[in-house]
This record gives structure tokens, sequence and C-alpha cells, in this order.
């Protein structure tokens, strides 16, 4: 295909970022529906992705490269294979209805938009990118949106938070330099496919201290215990919508650098750190799980359910097993849909009653019964119903992780208490908030509207249908993950 698509995806916002800029600041409605087109049109090009997307094979597509700075090796080199392209697609579904439900943002409309568009340019950049400086230039990128969203349009805590979360990514970011140029000033060459082609040169101790560099970037991201503490806070003081972005798509950046980045080119490091990678995996299960249950703050639970869920990734990943890894990026994906409509439909009960204190309501099944019927469904989702696509992903890792010649059983029996806690906690406050006597505190609120459900309509229909019929995702992920576990054990 000669359409430079993926160059398209990252850049085409950017373009709107401009295009809303030079709109006047009074004209709200204008520069809402300005970002709303530029993030559909972006959402049209990754469904054509996702369409010409050749599933047979585990090779890089869509290539484009050209020579950029050849003096030092860089190049502009992009390209998707069976990992990339679905997390193409939710970044670019996440983005477009983030800015639907963005619409209730009153104050500096046109930065607010404009920081958006551009938070979008950094993570379409990262999922494309082949080369490590490009690669790091879109992961630098984040940083400065996420930054302005959640320290100028967040919570009372903005300012404590947006630098939290600065400093954290930031000193992450200083080991994946110095893993960067450690492979650099070793090959001479930024190009992650030559890179992983000649993963055998690397000695083991290399391998180890330059794994251990990159883990330390990524495990920030992911967050894994004990790298989480700043979640939480970014999630509460963060705007809905960047709660949702944040959750959706910037966790699963962590997990992907492990899979494009740590786990093929360091396969012997891989192996050597599967039981600890899979023991941090299982107390980020227990312990999110754990803190989820003692939060009165609904939008807190969701963001410790995070960590927890999150934790799951790192089991399936550290398995190395086809069905561990597959696992790993079913719950990704998966997790970006339920947390997502989750943080959005805590977004909802928020604009109305302005509290996010679980034991403040009661009843509300009564008065608001289709928010109700939304919220259990994904509440039931997350905790891993059958037939939703939380089940499938969890019951993957746990089937590819038991398996595994890599990491010990007990950490897989131990890491199903997981399941358990979620569901205790998800239906305590399906319990408290929905059920029971009716708070006439709550007699004015008024029922989800019709672009609220907007938001939340296709991430109930892909976790039914990814629940239902799993091979809807498996087969964009199938070839690529065995050819990465053959890489690794091969």
């Amino acid at each position: 295909m000669d359409f430079p698509i993926l160059t398209f995806l990252t850049f085409f916002p950017l373009v709107g970022m401009i295009a809303v800029m030079l709109l006047k600041k009074e004209n709200v409605g204008a520069i809402r529906w300005t970002s709303v087109f530029f993030t559909f049109v972006t959402l049209i090009g990754a469904i054509f992705l996702v369409a010409n997307y050749d599933y047979s094979t585990s090779k890089m597509q869509f290539i484009e490269r050209y020579t950029w700075f050849p003096e030092v090796g860089i190049n502009y080199f992009m390209g998707a294979d069976g990992i990339s392209v679905p997390m193409l697609f939710l970044t670019a579904l996440l983005s477009f209805l983030s800015i639907v439900g963005s619409f209730g943002i009153k104050e500096r409309v046109k930065e607010y938009f404009a920081w958006f568009l551009l938070l979008e340019v950094g993570m379409m950049g990262v999922f494309c990118s082949l080369d490590f400086f490009l690669f790091y230039v879109f992961w630098e990128v984040m940083l400065v949106p996420m930054y302005f969203l959640i320290g100028v349009w967040g919570g009372p805590r903005r300012e404590y938070a947006a630098i939290k979360f600065f400093l954290y990514t930031l000193f992450g970011s200083i080991f994946m330099l110095v893993g960067i140029l450690a492979l650099y000033f070793t090959t001479g060459t930024l190009n992650m496919m030559e890179l992983i082609a000649q993963n055998n040169i690397y000695n083991h101790v290399f391998q180890l201290w330059v794994f251990a560099a990159f883990f330390i970037a990524f495990a920030i991201k992911v967050p894994i215990w004990p790298f989480h503490t700043w979640l939480p806070d970014a999630h509460v003081e963060a705007p809905t919508a960047v709660s949702v972005i944040l959750a959706g798509i910037l966790l699963k950046m962590g997990t992907y650098g492990f899979l494009r980045i740590s786990f093929p080119m360091f396969p012997y490091a891989a192996k050597y750190y599967a039981v600890p990678l899979a023991i941090l995996g299982l107390i980020s299960i227990i312990y999110g799980a754990l803190v989820s249950m003692a939060q009165k703050d609904l939008k807190k639970l969701v963001a410790y359910s995070s960590v927890s869920h999150m934790g799951y990734c790192m089991l399936g990943m550290a398995a190395i097993t086809t069905v561990g890894i597959s696992g790993c990026l079913f719950q990704m994906f998966s997790h970006g849909l339920i947390t997502g409509a989750l943080f959005l439909l805590v977004g909802v009960i928020y604009d109305r009653a302005h509290t996010r204190e679980i034991a403040a309501f009661g009843g509300l099944g009564v008065k608001l019964p289709v928010y109700t019927g939304i919220f259990v469904l994904f509440c039931m989702a997350s905790l891993g119903l059958p037939g939703m696509s939380g089940f499938v992903s969890e019951f993957m890792v746990f089937v590819g992780s038991f398996n595994s010649i890599y990491i010990h059983k007990w950490i897989v029996i131990t890491a199903v208490l997981g399941v358990i806690l979620t569901a205790a906690y998800f239906l305590r406050t399906i319990q408290s908030m929905f059920l029971g006597q009716f708070n006439t505190r709550w007699e004015g609120l008024t029922e989800i509207n019709g672009r609220e459900i907007f938001t939340v309509f296709p991430l109930a229909v892909f976790t039914l249908l990814i629940g239902i019929y799993p091979k809807t995702l498996n087969i964009f992920l199938k070839a690529t993950v065995e050819n990465l576990v053959r890489m690794l054990t091969g």
C-alpha cells in the first residue's frame, strides 16, 4: 500500500491541533467540533489500517522508512505488526470518545483540546516507531500535554499530581535513554529491527543490565508495584477524559515497551528475570485489589483496580508462552475498553452529584436505571464475568502462566485470589451505590444523556464482542506472538 497510513495516523491530530489554535477562543463550538472531526478521521484511518492488515504473517507491515540524520544512523522508520495494530485502533477510538466526552470542559477550552490532540500524536507515534530516536521523542512528547492537562484542568491537588506524574516518568525516561545509548554504542544503530535481529551478539551481563534500565522506564509506566504511587494521584486529579486516556492507553505503553523492546532484544534477560517479573505482577494483582477494597472514593477505586489488572499483564508476559503473552495483549486491550468506560461513567455521576464518595449514594438503580445498567455491565466485565473480554484475558493469562516452564505454579495459584478480591470490591460498590434505600438527597439527579451513552456504547460493543468471540482480536495477535515466543525460546 502506497499511502503512508502510519504517518497519517500520527500527524493528522497535529494538523488538528494547529487548526484549533487558529480558532478564536470565544468560538467554543467550533473548537469542540474541529477536535471531534480530526479525531474521528484519525479513527477512520485506524479502521482502514485494521481492514488492510495481513494477519497471516508476523512481518512488519505498512513500513515507511526515510533517511533522517545519516551521520548518527537516525531514520524515520515506522511499521506495525500484530502487537501495535490493536493498540493503534484502541488509541484512535479512545481519543475520539474522550474528545466527545470533554464537551463539559468550560475553562480555557481552546488550550485543552489543543493539548489533547498533541497527546494523541505522542501516543500514536510510540506505537508506530521502529527507530529508537523516534520512539524516545514520541515517548517524551506525551509527557508535556499530560502534565498540562492534569495540572491546569485537574482537581484541587492538580499541581501536586501533575508534578509527581512528570517527575516519575522523567526519572524512567533517563534510564530508557541510558539503555538506548548502551545499545547504540554497542551496535552503531538505532533501528529496532536490526537490534532484535542481532540480539545474539549481546553477552549475558550486557543483556541483564540493559534490560534492567528499560525495566525501570516501563515499570513506572505500567505501573508495577512499587512504582505505582504516581497513578492514584494523577487519576483522581485528572479531568475525566484524561483519566480515560491515562488508564486506557498510557499504562499500556509500559507493557508494549516490554514486548516491543525488552523481550525480543534481550531474550536471555527476559528468561532470567521471568520469576521476579511474575512475582511483581502477583504483588500488583493482590495489592491493587486489596487497596481498591479500602477505597471510599469511586475514582480512586477504579484507579487502584488498574494497578491490579495491569499485574495480570506482567504475569502473562513473564510466562513466555504463546497463550500467556496473548493473554497479556488481550488484557491490555480489554482493560483499555473497560476501565476507560468506568472512568467515563464516574465522570457522568460526578458532573451531577459533585461527589465521588461511594457511601454518599444509595438506591440509584431506581432513579437512574439506564446509568445503573451500563455501570453494572462494566463492573461485571472488569471482575471477569464469562462472556466479556475481561474473562477471556484473565483466563488466557492463568492458563498460559500455569503451563510455563519459567515461573512457579504457586505464583499463578495465588494470583487467582485477585479475581475473588476484584469481585468483592465491585459487588460491594454496586450494592452501596445502586441497591438498598434511595437517598432522597439525589432526588434531582438526571439520567445519563445521549452524548454520554454515545461515549461508552462502542466500548460496551467491543467488550462483549471480544468476550463472546475472542478470535476477533486473536487473529491479529497470533502470528506475531508465536514469532516472539520462538525468538525467546528458540
